[in-house]
């Protein structure tokens, strides 16, 4: 009878041991942002009801308009560094998200352990509350580099993405407007190597900006 109890209990520890690693490692490999986080992230604020038109808001929205008509359909590399600053103040307020996506090393092409991240990005973009509407995808790198070399690295990871979600998910090249930045702009300044300035930025342009809702 003893025995059998001090069996039952050895083989009870190893299984609860097997059950902790493997939820564990499942834990550990899951810390991919949902589909439904990017869509609640890049959907528009209800807009709130107005009894008369802000001239100064209509104003700004119609120069985020030519802005963004300006650059649509345009080579990333072709920007102008005015051009990217325009963008970058355009996004400021607008509703968006930061996707650590990694790429390998040196080179633009996605990693496999991110690739699910992107995928998320086609479901949420192709989703019915974001369907249509046009983005911004803003490629970052961390400081390590050259200037040159990072904005040119930055330029063909933003297009690797849009690339992927065009040929993968069927998304008007004109709703994605890309743009690379290079090492500016770190997210974290005070670490710049860090693997968190290392991101996809992507920005809801037709959204009201936060500040008017």
């Amino acid at each position: 009878m003893t025995s059998s109890v001090t069996l039952f209990g050895i083989k009870a520890i190893t299984i609860g041991a097997a059950l902790s690693m493997t939820a564990g490692l499942a834990f550990a490999g899951d810390n991919t942002i949902s589909t439904s986080a990017i869509i609640t992230s890049l959907k528009a604020a209800p807009a709130t009801r107005s009894l008369s038109v802000d001239p100064q808001s209509m104003e700004k929205k119609q120069r985020e308009m030519t802005l963004i008509n300006k650059v649509r359909n345009r080579p990333t590399r072709s920007l102008s560094m005015d051009e990217r600053d325009q963008l970058q103040s355009l996004t400021l307020d607008k509703p968006k998200i930061d996707l650590e996506i990694n790429f390998d090393f040196n080179s633009a092409s996605i990693s496999q352990s991110s690739m699910s991240s992107v995928q998320h990005l086609g479901e949420a973009l192709t989703d019915a509350q974001l369907r249509g509407q046009t983005f911004i995808v803003s490629g970052y790198t961390d400081a390590i580099g050259g200037d040159s070399f990072n904005q040119d690295l930055s330029n063909r990871r933003a297009d690797t993405i849009k690339k992927y979600l065009v040929d993968h998910y069927h998304i008007a090249a004109s709703d994605l407007v890309t743009v690379g930045y290079g090492k500016t702009h770190l997210k974290d300044a005070d670490h710049p190597d860090a693997a968190v300035n290392r991101r996809v930025q992507v920005v809801n342009s037709e959204a009201q900006s936060t500040a008017q809702q």
